[in-house]
């Protein structure tokens, strides 16, 4: 597996060597010796979630209260979608910025983003299956999202007919989390 820097620091992209023949597909898409190796730290499991999304479906922009944040390692099994890192870190060289990143089921890239970076998605086949691995436990208490859609951020996504959670529609902007100081912070002790 080859793991390529994005331009946020802290995001990665991790792309697996495939092995095809008449039976099949074989892909090693995560181990813990080489992305410590790469990354300089290890990947702390604590979670596994699967979300299955319809065509046009956007999920986030999604974060976690830092500390302790929480860390994801993100694939797409089945279909096609555009993940999207938004670096969310106060005092970051690189706050406000976003990458757009393609996940599917034929190169079977993956993407590793450290605590304090948001998420989303956007699903461009019919359907798709995100696998995430987490480095902390769901807590509703401090979970975070931004509004997808936000002039800020200015996320270009892929698709005319949006289709958004509640959550997600009603989501603040990032002035406002910034404001109410919800925001990881780099310049405070602890991140936030």
């Amino acid at each position: 597996m080859r793991l390529e820097p994005l331009g946020i620091e802290g995001a990665w992209k991790v792309v697996p060597r495939q092995h095809a023949d008449g039976r099949g597909l074989f892909a090693e898409w995560y181990r813990h010796d080489r992305f410590a190796e790469v990354v300089g730290h290890p990947l702390d499991l604590a979670q596994a979630n699967v979300s299955v999304s319809r065509r046009g479906v956007v999920r986030g922009i999604h974060f976690s209260d830092v500390p302790p944040g929480q860390a994801k390692y993100i694939t797409c099994v089945s279909g096609e979608v555009v993940d999207v890192v938004v670096d969310l870190r106060v005092g970051s060289p690189t706050f406000g910025r976003w990458e757009a990143v393609p996940l599917d089921d034929v190169e079977r890239a993956a993407l590793y983003l450290a605590e304090g970076l948001g998420h989303g998605f956007c699903t461009l086949s019919p359907e798709a299956t995100v696998v995430y691995l987490c480095s902390s436990t769901y807590d509703p208490e401090r979970e975070r999202a931004v509004h997808p859609f936000d002039p800020e951020l200015g996320i270009r996504w892929p698709t005319t007919a949006p289709r958004l959670s509640d959550r997600d529609a009603t989501a603040p902007g990032l002035a406002e989390l910034r404001a109410r100081r919800l925001l990881p912070d780099l310049r405070r002790p602890g991140g936030d």
